[in-house]
């Protein structure tokens, strides 16, 4: 991990073995040039933008200012599930409220994208909540299960 952070930033990878003797005196000098300090954000910033993870950081950010985001009452009633591939799953307390975000997926796709462009989210997909299951538990029954009794 080391040696791959090194390479990276351009620096040349030391072998193990036989050390090698720095012939020049101004590398390890403490006010040579390119020895400023800088500030950590701005390291930190170019670190991630050379290993590439600018995108990924910017969608975990995009969930947790979800709130802020979308308001706290729509915040109360949905969550944000996760990302795959672009789209922003959104998970809802009940299928009204899917079907009213799906009516402001527009306006909400632009606040994100105005707010969060390296996320790279091109839709958002709101679910209901999961539907129960009948085939197990205490009162299920093997067979069939329920069917129309009238007629």
């Amino acid at each position: 991990m080391y040696e791959h952070l090194r390479q990276i930033a351009g620096k040349p990878v030391q072998r193990r073995g036989r050390r090698k003797v720095n012939d020049t005196p101004t590398d390890n000098m403490p006010f040579a040039p390119g020895r400023d300090p800088r500030v950590l954000s701005e390291s930190l910033s170019a670190l991630a933008t050379t290993l590439g993870w600018t995108g990924p950081l910017a969608q975990q950010d995009l969930l947790a200012q979800w709130g802020s985001l979308v308001g706290d009452d729509i915040a109360q009633h949905c969550t944000p599930v996760g990302i795959e591939g672009g789209i922003l799953q959104v998970r809802c307390a009940s299928t009204s409220w899917a079907t009213q975000l799906t009516l402001m997926r527009t306006d909400l796709l632009t606040i994100i994208i105005t707010r969060f462009p390296d996320a790279e989210i091109t839709s958002i997909h709101f679910r209901g909540p999961d539907a129960p299951t009948w085939k197990r538990g205490l009162r299920s029954v093997p067979g069939r299960g329920p069917r129309d009794t009238y007629g």
